[in-house]
């Protein structure tokens, strides 16, 4: 009799875990954008600029490396080479040279994506870049790698920046 109780509880316990109810699959409707689909729940593909900005954005916070082009560490020229390269793009290694492509704009008329050339050294000599994240209401906002505070976004309201800023250039 103990034996046949046990074994009751035992085929209870396990059609007690069954679950009887059935799940469908959700599915989304599709729309076309631009030759690509994407779902309702997704957001519509980005501008150039703005994917580079945003490829960008995610080394926010990656110390200073002379040289590096990793999210191990990276200079500035790293940082702009590296994320222009993701989109195809390839730029010089150095900020000097990169200073040479592209086409001169004002510093009122960048927008995201533009890259901004500073000499902060003795000699008027090109040797940091920035890429603009923003320029809104005459505020121009550049991410760029700090060798002091890795990668970070600053302001050309910064007085340090904007004594050593030379030129922007649009590349795209």
């Amino acid at each position: 009799m103990k034996n046949y109780i046990i074994i009751t509880f035992l085929l209870l316990g396990l059609t007690a875990c069954k679950t009887t109810k059935t799940y469908k699959a959700k599915t989304y409707k599709t729309k076309t954008y631009k030759a690509n689909t994407y779902h309702k729940h997704q957001v519509k593909p980005k501008s150039k600029q703005e994917q580079i900005v945003a490829n960008a954005k995610t080394y926010l916070g990656t110390r200073y490396k002379y040289g590096g082009t990793s999210t191990k560490g990276m200079d500035c020229s790293g940082l702009i080479y590296t994320v222009y390269k993701k989109e195809q793009i390839i730029l010089p290694r150095v900020s000097t040279a990169m200073s040479q492509e592209g086409k001169k704009i004002a510093l009122s008329k960048t927008k995201k994506g533009d890259l901004v050339f500073f000499s902060t050294g003795k000699h008027y000599k090109i040797n940091h870049v920035g890429m603009v994240t923003e320029n809104s209401k005459g505020v121009v906002r550049f991410i760029h790698a700090s060798s002091s505070r890795g990668v970070i976004i600053s302001s050309m309201d910064e007085n340090y920046y904007k004594k050593r800023f030379v030129k922007a250039k649009r590349i795209l």
